[in-house]
């Protein structure tokens, strides 16, 4: 199981300001326990949105929409749990083209016009705790449609 931490962004780091010393001390302590304890991929840091895009769904369109998104109103809002990975297949739902089934990800069906009834989709929440070599942590997950996703996590101390 992959998850990855976020800092959320803020003015300061959309203009590509660095966290403080402090800041950044800290989260190099932890990405040495990380380390340490095995957990640890990868630690490159993200850039701001104004070097990413949003995809928007309007009429059941998809519609590309570059950063930086300095308002909520920007893409499409849904509170069931979806990732990165459920793009490719409803963009291919969207253009009518098979395969998308092969993929990772599932088709986001509550998010397009007309499309499944959000409350009707089944979700499962849980919380799932691990420990390897004095590390211990725990993760929340959803299942929804076959498919997991990371709601957050923490380290269990």
């Amino acid at each position: 199981m992959r998850f990855m931490i976020i800092r959320r962004a803020d003015k300061e780091t959309e203009a590509g300001v660095r966290p403080s010393e402090e800041l950044f001390a800290e989260m190099m302590r932890y990405n040495e326990e990380l380390v340490k304890a095995g957990v640890m991929l990868q630690g490159e840091g993200l850039q701001p949105s104004s070097k990413g895009m949003r995809v928007k769904f309007s009429r059941g369109k998809p519609r590309v929409i570059d950063g930086p998104f300095t308002e909520t109103k920007h893409g499409v809002a849904i509170s069931t749990a979806a990732a990165n990975v459920d793009i490719a297949p409803t963009i291919l739902a969207l253009k009518g083209v098979g395969g998308g089934e092969s993929l990772d990800g599932r088709v986001l069906g509550e998010a397009m016009r007309d499309g499944v009834d959000e409350e009707q989709v089944l979700t499962e929440t849980k919380v799932l705790r691990t420990e390897a070599g004095g590390y211990r942590a725990a993760v929340q997950v959803t299942d929804v449609g076959g498919r997991r996703y990371i709601d957050k996590g923490w380290r269990i101390r």
